[in-house]
C-alpha cells in the first residue's frame, strides 16, 4: 500500500510552481538557456516562456535573468531559492508519506506492528499498578 501525492503552489487559485516548473527551472539552471531547456524537456520555447512569465507575474518577482549570448539565462537568487525550497518540500513530503504508508500497511497486516505503535504503561490508582495502553504516535507538525 502506498499513499500518493502531488504538490504545487498556487496564488489566487492559479499555479505558480509545481513539478513541471521545477523541471523547467532545473533545465534552465543546467542549460543556461531557455531555448535549450525547452528542447531538453520536449516543449516549445513559447510554452516554456509562457509558464516562466506566468509564474513571475503571479508572484510579482523576477525568477530568471537574461544575459548576453554567452551568459544566456540564469535563475535569480529568488528563482534558485524557490526551486530549492520546492525540491526540499517534495522530499520531506515524500519521506513522511512513505513512512505513513508503511505504518498503515503494517496496521492492516496482522503479522506486523507499525514502527510507531508502542506499548505504554500508565499508572492507575493508589497501588500504582500498571495497565498497558497502545498509542499511535503522530509526529508534531514542524
Amino acid at each position: 500500500m502506498e499513499i500518493k501525492e502531488k504538490i504545487w503552489i498556487e496564488k489566487d487559485g492559479k499555479v505558480v510552481f509545481g513539478h513541471g516548473r521545477e523541471e523547467l527551472f532545473l533545465a534552465i539552471d543546467e542549460c543556461r538557456s531557455l531555448n535549450a531547456a525547452a528542447k531538453k524537456l520536449n516543449m516549445s520555447y513559447r510554452a516554456a516562456w509562457g509558464r516562466l512569465k506566468a509564474s513571475e507575474k503571479r508572484l510579482g518577482v523576477k525568477l530568471v535573468e537574461s544575459g548576453t549570448a554567452k551568459k544566456g539565462m540564469t535563475l535569480t537568487p529568488t528563482g534558485k531559492a524557490l526551486l530549492d525550497k520546492f525540491v526540499h518540500l517534495e522530499k520531506v513530503a515524500d519521506a513522511y508519506l512513505h513512512k505513513i504508508s508503511r505504518d498503515l500497511a503494517a496496521l492492516i497486516d496482522r503479522d506486523k506492528e507499525p514502527d510507531d505503535v508502542r506499548e505504554k504503561y500508565v499508572q492507575t490508582g493508589p497501588g500504582f499498578s500498571t495497565a498497558t495502553a497502545q498509542a499511535l504516535w503522530i509526529p508534531p507538525s514542524a
